[in-house]
């Protein structure tokens, strides 16, 4: 079940307000340019910035996430109508014949138990043609980028058309490696309304995410360091071999 913040009706229309210019996406547009890919799968696309971005280019994008308010969200921007929007996860997809498949964000960090994130890669391996690609990021464990959550705790505001002021307050709520825990809570003044998101993240190291892409029919051709989070992600770039 994803998180409230992507679920919950008055959250995912402000996700977008919170999460920064998506600077991050450029690397992302850079691979899919770099493999020549015309048939671009976003996993756990939320509200859709990458997917409509890629559409725009005139590819052909697929964006495939579990969380309806998420999707609500993305066929509300302009270009959504470009991009074939799939509610479900990896593990529903059909045989796509992707050339490649992106995880961006926290998404491949979701997956908490071994069993299903064999199940998404395999998911993933099904919905790409021969010889595609997969790439995702993955915070480095050895950065401890939660040590900075905990004393990062001054509230963001934003003031939203339509919406009005939010205020959205973070806290690392447990740490419990490989697993870390955090919760957000968003205050909207117009009516007082207050609610929280709990998410969980498992920090996987480099060895044990290349481990399970051998084991779900992957090869990893590169790891590469996020141009734009130098020394903070690992890019994973592998290749459907089998």
């Amino acid at each position: 079940m994803p998180d409230a913040i992507f679920t919950h009706p008055r959250l995912a229309p402000v996700y977008d307000a919170f999460d920064g210019d998506r600077a991050d996406l450029d690397a992302y547009l850079r691979i899919v340019d770099e493999f020549d890919a015309r048939h671009v799968l976003d996993i756990g696309c939320g509200t859709g910035s990458l997917a409509i971005l890629l559409a725009r280019s005139g590819r052909h994008v697929t964006g495939v996430d579990p969380a309806a308010a998420s999707l609500d969200a993305a066929v509300s921007k302009p270009g959504a109508a470009s991009v074939t929007w799939l509610h479900g996860d990896a593990t529903t997809l059909p045989a796509l014949s992707a050339d490649i498949a992106l995880m961006t964000g926290n998404v491949a960090q979701v997956f908490l138990d071994d069993d299903d994130w064999s199940a998404t890669l395999q998911g993933i391996h099904g919905a790409l043609r021969d010889g595609g690609h997969l790439v995702f990021e993955t915070r480095r464990p050895q950065r401890r980028a939660w040590e900075e959550w905990v004393v990062d705790t001054d509230p963001a505001t934003r003031n939203l058309p339509g919406i009005g002021e939010v205020e959205r307050r973070m806290e690392v709520t447990r740490v419990a490696l490989p697993y870390v825990s955090f919760r957000y809570t968003y205050t909207f003044a117009s009516d007082g309304f207050s609610v929280e998101s709990d998410s969980t993240l498992r920090f996987r190291s480099q060895a044990e995410v290349e481990e399970t892409l051998v084991t779900s029919g992957f090869t990893t051709i590169d790891v590469r360091d996020a141009p734009d989070r130098p020394g903070r992600e690992y890019v994973f770039v592998a290749q459907r071999t089998h």
